[in-house]
């Protein structure tokens, strides 16, 4: 199956999810290119930059419905291109959306999951909360930047949602690691999906691969960002260090 080819979308909406967490709803005449069913597929939001190369920037559909998809951005005071652009965006403007990439879902046919993640992940760990099936059991960690980013997640029953707060994402490796090794760990085979800032995510992919020792088929893991480095840094950095780890 070829790759769709970048399309122009239209701002359709925009609304506060939480303080730092902004919805934009994106759709118009080329919403159709994108195939249905693509909740936690990633896509490419493209801004041209005179006589240079696009500025790339990928982010997760949190959801899609006919004519729309919605894509949730973090705002940060130093905000990239994106999250400036989303909170300056009007309806009615447009952008250039490629993709979409694969979804990651989590691994079902274990006995219990692990979602661990920021609030970069936050969007794709909702998608994946909202598919579990309802006798689904274990945790999400969850790390928001303040009390106000907690957000209501459908989920089932059995997946406890545990937040922190970090007022000052990527700057502690281990914050999310103390709070999965103060779990009490459950019976049976066990399933991870984790996301990150990136040196949180290696002390995680650590203790995941060589303290619990995680089947490799359970495991998804990924950095998202990069404290101090743009998308551009981040995806050298990841390439460099997948090497390394392969």
């Amino acid at each position: 199956m070829s790759k769709p080819q970048p399309r122009e979308l239209t701002v359709i909406r925009k609304s506060f999810i939480t303080t730092n967490m902004l919805r934009i709803t994106l759709g118009g005449n080329n919403i159709q290119t994108i195939p249905a069913d693509q909740e936690s597929g990633y896509v490419k939001l493209i801004f041209p930059k005179a006589e240079q190369k696009p500025l790339i920037r990928t982010y997760t559909i949190r959801n899609q419905r006919a004519n729309e998809i919605d894509i949730d951005f973090v705002l940060h005071d130093d905000g990239g291109p994106a999250s400036t652009w989303a909170k300056q965006t009007q309806p009615n403007d447009t952008i250039l959306v490629g993709g979409p990439g694969p979804k990651k879902l989590i691994e079902e046919s274990t006995d219990w999951q692990i979602f661990v993640g920021d609030m970069t992940a936050l969007p794709a760990i909702s998608v994946n909360l909202e598919k579990l099936p309802m006798d689904a059991k274990g945790y999400a960690i969850l790390e928001v930047m303040s009390e106000e980013d907690i957000q209501p997640l459908k989920h089932p029953e059995g997946i406890e949602l545990k937040w922190v707060v970090n007022p000052h994402p990527g700057e502690s490796s281990n914050l999310l690691l103390s709070q999965i090794q103060s779990l009490s760990w459950l019976e049976g085979s066990v399933s991870v999906w984790a996301a990150c800032e990136f040196s949180g995510m290696k002390t995680l992919r650590a203790f995941f691969k060589n303290d619990v020792k995680v089947e490799k088929e359970n495991f998804y893991i990924s950095s998202y960002w990069k404290l101090g480095s743009n998308e551009d840094q981040h995806k050298e950095v990841k390439r460099i260090d997948t090497e390394t780890a392969a």
